[in-house]
């Protein structure tokens, strides 16, 4: 890159930082940095500097300080949807409008925007639908979603960041989750929490401390802004197979809705009203393509024995819609009915 060409990119960075929307002393911070970076290339400073500012300077200007949705309090709207979303269930249902009940209470009578509860924890069996419940709360209350995987996490640094000295350098997921999302009150899904590495696990364990603490997370530090930025309008939802590896200080801070698991008559009942019509949708299939005999259901939900959730019974619902579309795309017809007859064929 020869000085011309570098002078422009600062010419650049001058102008995102002036069109951004950031509180007045990081905006100072910035443009302290553009000087000195301007100043340096001026006598042939480092270029990799220019990169590592650059960086900075996107982050920075593409986080929503200022922007959030807003929310849909209405308790029916927010029944409406669990019951369109979820089969059964009540009493999980019942404790999630509860919960939703008291932001709208607090809303009206403290006005704020800052929800003061225990963080709602989904606790059971891979396909039990902790995921999709917490999909469903942002969904009735009209948030934005994202979902953080705390599956094989091995650093603290993963959530926090690094600090900017090399290009390799990052936000945290936490701030690559908002910047996604796009606005600053989103529900963010802290996935699968007892899957985090064992020798992580305590540096980890604080940093959630941080995240869940209503008198901490106004001023979350990432490493890689240098900057506090203000969590305490996100609505975190957390979920985990099992609660042994969690320790007694995050437990404190989440309310545990243990999921129960499904019977054979709960799953057949999900699969008709639920997975096969989003399948087909998702496909762009319809009911005439694909017809399924209600003697038939008992062997696709239990195909390989057991199963607490309807992980298994989505995948094998997908795999017949997959078939039907491949006869179909083939010639072989437009219309099919899985019976007791042929049933191994299309499992």
């Amino acid at each position: 890159m020869d000085d011309q060409k570098s002078l422009s990119e600062v010419e650049k960075l001058k102008t995102a930082l002036h069109n951004a929307e950031l509180p007045s002393d990081l905006h100072e911070k910035a443009q302290q940095q553009i000087e000195r970076i301007d100043l340096a290339l001026k006598y042939g400073g480092n270029l990799s500097q220019l990169d590592i500012t650059t960086k900075y300077i996107d982050w920075i200007t593409h986080l929503p300080w200022n922007k959030k949705s807003e929310d849909i309090l209405d308790i029916d709207k927010a029944k409406q949807v669990l019951d369109q979303n979820h089969y059964g269930l009540a009493k999980i249902k019942e404790r999630i409008l509860e919960f939703l009940s008291v932001l709208i209470v607090q809303r009206h009578t403290l006005k704020t925007d800052v929800f003061h509860a225990p963080t709602l924890f989904f606790v059971g069996l891979a396909g039990t639908g902790k995921t999709t419940l917490a999909i469903s709360v942002a969904e009735a209350l009209g948030r934005k979603f994202v979902r953080i995987p705390f599956g094989g996490l091995s650093s603290a640094l993963d959530l926090r960041g690094q600090s900017k000295t090399s290009m390799e350098a990052e936000p945290g997921m936490i701030i690559r989750a908002i910047r996604r999302a796009q606005t600053k009150n989103p529900v963010i899904l802290l996935d699968e929490l007892d899957r985090i590495t064992p020798e992580s696990r305590a540096s980890i364990m604080g940093v959630l401390i941080e995240l869940l603490d209503a008198n901490q997370n106004a001023n979350f530090s990432d490493y890689f802004l240098d900057y506090p930025f203000d969590l305490s309008q996100v609505l975190f939802i957390a979920t985990a197979n099992n609660t042994n590896s969690i320790s007694t200080a995050v437990m404190d801070r989440l309310e545990v809705i243990q999921m129960p698991s499904y019977t054979d008559e709960e799953k057949i009942a999900i699969a008709k009203k639920y997975v096969l019509p989003h399948l087909l949708k998702e496909t762009g299939l319809d009911e005439e393509n694909l017809r399924i005999e209600d003697s038939v259901w008992p062997k696709i939900t239990r195909p390989m024995g057991f199963d607490a959730g309807i992980r298994s019974l989505e995948r094998t619902v997908e795999g017949i819609v997959r078939k039907v579309s491949f006869k179909i795309v083939s010639g072989v017809g437009q219309s099919f009915t899985i019976t007791e007859n042929n049933i191994k064929e299309y499992l």
